[in-house]
């Protein structure tokens, strides 16, 4: 390494990577007034699937308190409902409303857009190497 130089960290590159492609995200659906975690929250959801809080929980990396405000703040928008899981009533179940539906729509076009433009020129092995990567970060979290 040269002096001056800084050793390349995963970490950080992942960071700088999430923060640049939330800004592009946010541009892309601002008319939605969402912050990045319901963005989060809805495109989780943009498979039309209800979900547990355990799991919405788990598919989005947030804590279930911090789950929780955002799906307040969802629900008081009206884009999603939770009601009681069938079979097991102490089960939160999140679904979307229309509204819902039609917010993550958008987003999952906009997250598509993104995705395309960043990385359809890499050759499949790269995109492989990416997602193991990304995948070994996340597994490495307790």
């Amino acid at each position: 390494m040269l002096p001056g130089e800084q050793e390349w960290s995963a970490l950080l590159a992942l960071q700088r990577a999430t923060h640049a492609t939330l800004h592009v995200l946010a541009a892309d659906i601002a008319s939605l007034g969402l912050t990045p975690s319901e963005i989060n929250a809805l495109a989780n959801l943009a498979d039309g699937r209800n979900r547990t809080m355990s799991e919405l929980a788990a598919a989005t990396g947030a804590r279930p308190t911090t789950l929780t405000s955002v799906l307040d703040r969802l629900e008081r928008r009206g884009l999603v409902s939770r009601g009681s899981a069938p079979g097991d009533r102490r089960a939160v179940l999140i679904a979307l409303t229309q509204g819902g539906r039609q917010a993550a729509g958008a987003i999952g076009q906009a997250i598509s857009a993104l995705e395309r433009r960043a990385l359809d020129d890499l050759p499949a092995h790269a995109i492989a190497g990416l997602r193991a990567g990304l995948q070994a970060l996340t597994e490495a979290s307790p």
